[in-house]
């Protein structure tokens, strides 16, 4: 009996101790777990770029009949500080959707900071869904480059701290908006100290980007190519400016645009940039590309100012 009781009490003693340890594991883990978990922490995000936040503005713009959206990407200094910007009017591609000016934050994301620091600017280019007006003027109650070369950068000197002159602006576009970038630019060399074409076109092209569009008349199909000639060479000794394009090399559309384009500048003695890179017709070249001729932009308009003495300047 007293064994029994002798073998019980030890076996007792053995369960409560082998409780006790996997008690003390499952609290230590917990413990280890708990502090695996603390250490977890939210990521920090650091504005080192332009894009620190963005606003929607709405710009009036008789010569579209109405107003004209935008976004507009405000450099992590802007807020608290006193500071005046370049600011870099980009245009998008077309056919698109009345919302795809609201899809080119990667451009200001890849905008320099610090000094050479930007306010972006991105205006709706499609009024309707699927619209593909190229950026021309087509009549009274839609003139683009009336509305984005006259109203709009009124506007945005007004609302925002710039430089309003034309060393402190750049007009860049992607496809169709590179070809309205120099199509509506090179007519406006007043306005713009800086025009560049990412794999865009120099006349006006139907939505497949494969056909010349004829708008009915010599002056109308004139003022759909964009200039490369004497006179475009005569402006530019009055308003020095960076023209600048590229195109992809697998481009199979735009290619021998840009090629012929490039000869025709170089035949009129234009000064320009020229590049051909690896890829296509696509984001990923306009992505890898764009911190670098943005910064190409920025140092342009910079050494254009220094050049020159400030005249205006935008909102206090």
């Amino acid at each position: 009996m007293r064994r029994r009781r002798l073998l019980a009490a030890v076996i007792f003693v053995f369960v409560a101790l082998g409780a006790f340890v996997s008690g003390a594991a499952v609290v230590v883990a917990s413990r280890v777990e708990h502090r695996a978990v603390r250490r977890v922490r939210p990521p920090v995000v650091t504005y080192t770029r332009a894009a620190a936040y963005s606003q929607s503005v709405s710009c009036p713009a008789p010569s579209l009949d109405g107003a004209l959206p935008a976004m507009v990407y405000l450099p992590s200094g802007y807020r608290g500080g006193n500071a005046r910007y370049p600011v870099i009017y980009f245009l998008h591609g077309l056919p698109a959707t009345r919302s795809a000016y609201q899809t080119n934050g990667f451009v200001a994301a890849s905008v320099p900071g610090g000094r050479q620091g930007a306010i972006v600017v991105a205006p709706q280019g499609a009024r309707t869904d699927g619209a593909d007006r190229e950026y021309l003027d087509w009549d009274a109650k839609e003139d683009w480059p009336q509305a984005l070369t006259t109203e709009l950068t009124h506007c945005i000197d007004l609302r925002y701290r710039t430089y309003a002159r034309r060393s402190g602006r750049a007009l860049v576009g992607l496809s169709a908006g590179g070809y309205g970038a120099f199509n509506v630019g090179l007519r406006a060399l007043k306005t713009f100290g800086v025009l560049e074409s990412w794999s865009g076109y120099f006349v006006a092209t139907d939505p497949s980007g494969n056909h010349v569009l004829d708008l009915g008349s010599p002056e109308a199909n004139d003022a759909a190519r964009a200039p490369d000639d004497a006179a475009l060479a005569s402006a530019l000794k009055y308003y020095p400016s960076l023209l600048a394009f590229y195109i992809g090399n697998q481009d199979s559309r735009f290619l021998a645009m840009n090629r012929q384009y490039d000869a025709a500048l170089t035949a009129s003695g234009i000064s320009h940039v020229f590049r051909v890179y690896p890829g296509g017709h696509s984001i990923a070249l306009w992505q890898t590309e764009a911190a670098g001729w943005l910064r190409m932009a920025l140092q342009a308009l910079a050494a254009e100012r220094a050049r020159s003495s400030p005249t205006s300047v935008g909102a206090p």
